[in-house]
């Protein structure tokens, strides 16, 4: 593949994005969303292919997950797209508007970033995402996907490319490399002429391979050990519910909860109660040594916890356990194990939930709610490109605002500076 064609041509097409009108964008949008589910047969024989050969390579249940497509996950997609075509256009918004004492007038106009590049893994869904929510912000993109979902992702690129020219638009506003080579990925993380942003969605090796590698910038998120602390003030019987929820809803994504912390003043009333209820849906378990002591009777499977378990991000059914001796040790544990991505108190005392979102420092914070809840649709964004898990330009779902960046307008009378 040429991708310093690519480069080129996706340079280009972001020039017409950033002029283009936002009904031709959210034109786009809704010609995207009603061509997945005209096309839904195309998609879902291309998805069929990708899971026989993941499974012929001996992919987990839980990889095979993230890459599978149902049509009611096609349903989805497209919805999230219609939502993402109703969602305020960010690009020429204005703000921070001032006149100066001499005269001059000076605000912040938000506009796109330019190009991006996204290298992703497994979830076939991120194209759609990814491609909606570039496009509605004024940004082309060059995707690269993972070998695993190869098929599908072409499939779902040549209708996205369809649906843009369809509106106007070119093609070239979302590209695919469908060559899982490689050396692909070097020559890509060399573009900084062409490429503005660099988003890679996967794994902490693929993470760390961005960030040493690539001359472009760098937002990497999307990796969550994410825990869930329930003090002594909390709902039991409701917290059970939300572990529930958090763990099993869909265990293979990165909002899952990972590790309990439980009060030691609840502990011996909770642990056995909770175990119970979230092994009946295939969940293990593996606790420190007090929790163990209290499951020591389980029928479930509990495992002792090793060194690295409280550092693992799961993506299946199985869940960390640890009982702690009070909030100090709670906030010290998720300040040494968690990845920045979503933790959570469960508590009954304001001043407890207050402390909590003050001390941690994670990109998404919870009081009485469960981790699954770090999406873009389910917080009114519509869609996400990525989970950013850094401090720099954006934290959390990165939606149509964070895709975007502002320039400074003055406007004069043809003003001197003295």
């Amino acid at each position: 593949m040429n991708l310093m064609q690519m480069g080129d041509e996706a340079r280009s097409a972001s020039r017409q994005l950033a002029g283009s009108p936002t009904r031709q964008r959210n034109g786009f949008l809704l010609k995207l969303a009603s061509n997945l589910i005209n096309d839904q047969r195309t998609i879902l024989t291309a998805n069929q292919m990708d899971i026989r050969i993941a499974r012929e390579t001996g992919l987990t249940e839980a990889l095979i997950d993230r890459l599978l497509i149902t049509p009611e996950r096609l349903n989805s997609m497209a919805g999230d797209v219609s939502a993402v075509a109703k969602l305020p256009d960010p690009v020429g918004k204005r703000f921070a508007r001032q006149k100066m004492e001499n005269g001059l007038l000076v605000e912040k106009m938000r506009v796109p970033l330019g190009v991006l590049a996204v290298i992703y893994e497994s979830r076939p869904n991120v194209t759609i995402d990814v491609a909606s929510l570039a496009v509605k912000s004024g940004n082309a993109v060059i995707l690269r996907g993972g070998r695993e979902t190869i098929h599908t992702n072409q499939a779902l690129v040549n209708l996205v490319q369809q649906s843009l020219v369809e509106n106007g638009l070119p093609g070239s506003c979302v590209q695919f490399i469908n060559s899982p080579d490689r050396k692909c990925v070097m020559d890509l993380l060399g573009m900084a002429d062409t490429i503005d942003m660099l988003i890679p969605r996967g794994g902490a090796a693929l993470h760390q391979f961005c960030r040493e590698n690539s001359r472009i910038p760098v937002i990497t998120g999307g990796i969550g050990i994410c825990h869930l602390f329930v003090d002594e003030s909390a709902d039991l019987d409701a917290s059970i519910r939300l572990i529930h929820n958090a763990k099993t809803q869909r265990p293979s994504v990165c909002n899952a909860l990972d590790t309990v912390l439980v009060h030691q003043a609840v502990a011996a009333e909770l642990l056995p109660r909770m175990v119970r209820v979230l092994a009946k849906s295939g969940v293990t378990f593996r606790a420190d040594p007090i929790a163990m002591a209290i499951l020591q009777d389980s029928d479930a499977k509990v495992f002792p916890a090793d060194d690295v378990d409280f550092d693992t991000e799961w993506l299946s059914l199985t869940l960390g356990v640890k009982v702690v001796e009070g909030f100090a040790e709670a906030i010290d544990h998720i300040a040494t194990h968690s990845t920045g991505h979503s933790d959570g108190i469960l508590t009954g005392n304001t001043d407890n939930a207050d402390r909590f979102v003050r001390m941690v420092d994670s990109a998404a914070v919870y009081v009485n709610a469960s981790t699954r809840f770090t999406d873009g649709s389910q917080l009114g964004l519509g869609a996400e490109v990525a989970i950013s898990t850094q401090r720099l330009h954006a934290r959390g779902p990165m939606a149509l605002e964070e895709l975007t960046i502002y320039k400074w307008v003055i406007r004069g009378q043809y003003h001197i500076r003295d």
